[in-house]
């Protein structure tokens, strides 16, 4: 299971004194250390495309209510638009203690930056599209998580099936795979469940359960994802649903036959998260969605 204490990594032991087996049999700590130090100067960062944001902060305003607007039909085409549950928020760049979000009730496949609503610290809507409606627990949720980690731009929730079906397990997440090392250390169980959001103190206690982390699953309730860019939290809210459904079918097959999942060693868990779980490795991943989804919406979403 996921550790849920910390985002920070041990020290891995010194390659002379440390050993480990793998799939592929016996391999001295010598060895793989050097495998992932190599691995580690290939999968340098300044390979890979870079964000960008305009210097100006009301056109870095416009691009993020755009990218956002393209994030909710990425939801909606995976399903996740669940009646009017679920919003995703970014921060403000001109006002940073405001965020935009989704109106209630407006369908997330027709979405346009001109739709979203900004929102103040006191819950008040102080700007935005025609349907100026708010939902208080998008409010009480998102407001406490940017309020408590100014490191982070946007955050994401929706009750999609595989997501909300996990979270009545009252577990964390099994590192079981690649995909899932993503999230090693770095996604916490919130067990407790009072009802729809409403209230402060709620939305203050999954804040401070979810920490320093880029997710969290909410007991009986659903998922929540944060990152730096608007790409980098959709793609962890698309990942978690992925692996939480990967962990659904691997736990019942396993539980078929009288055994258990195969964990992955937490060496290579944390390696493996150098590369995939980082900031960066979010954005990047996430791109390829955003592009085709702009790709399929034209230039409507910006209107």
């Amino acid at each position: 299971m996921a550790p849920s204490t910390s985002v920070s990594h041990p020290p891995r032991e010194d390659a002379s004194a440390a050993s480990h087996a793998n799939g592929n049999g016996a391999s001295s700590g010598l060895e793989t250390a050097t495998k992932h130090e190599e691995a580690t100067t290939i999968l340098n960062p300044s390979n890979f495309a870079m964000p960008q944001k305009p210097d100006d902060p009301y056109k870095h305003r416009q691009h993020l209510k755009e990218r956002l607007a393209l994030g909710f039909r990425i939801f909606a085409k995976n399903g996740f638009d669940a009646g009017v549950a679920g919003h995703i928020t970014v921060r403000d760049p001109v006002e940073p203690d405001t965020f935009w979000l989704n109106p209630f009730g407006v369908a997330w496949p027709l979405l346009k930056a001109s739709d979203l609503i900004r929102v103040n610290a006191e819950g008040e809507v102080v700007d935005g599209g025609p349907v100026k409606l708010l939902n208080t627990a998008a409010y009480m949720i998102h407001h406490a998580i940017h309020e408590a980690r100014p490191d982070i731009t946007c955050v994401a929730h929706s009750h999609s099936l595989y997501g909300q079906a996990f979270s009545t397990l009252g577990r964390n997440l099994d590192i079981i795979s690649q995909d899932t090392c993503a999230f090693h250390d770095d996604v916490v169980l919130y067990n407790s469940f009072g009802g729809i959001v409403l209230g402060r103190d709620e939305g203050l206690r999954i804040a401070a359960a979810l920490g320093g982390r880029k997710a969290a699953i909410l007991q009986n309730h659903g998922l929540v994802t944060c990152g730096r860019s608007v790409e980098s939290c959709v793609y962890w809210f698309l990942s978690l649903e992925r692996c939480c459904h990967q962990q659904l079918l691997a736990d019942a097959a396993a539980g078929g036959r009288g055994g258990e999942t195969v964990k992955v060693d937490r060496e290579d868990a944390e390696f493996t998260y150098k590369s995939i779980g980082s900031e960066l490795a979010g954005w990047f991943s996430g791109k390829p969605a955003f592009d085709m989804m702009e790709h399929e919406s034209g230039i409507g979403y910006k209107m």
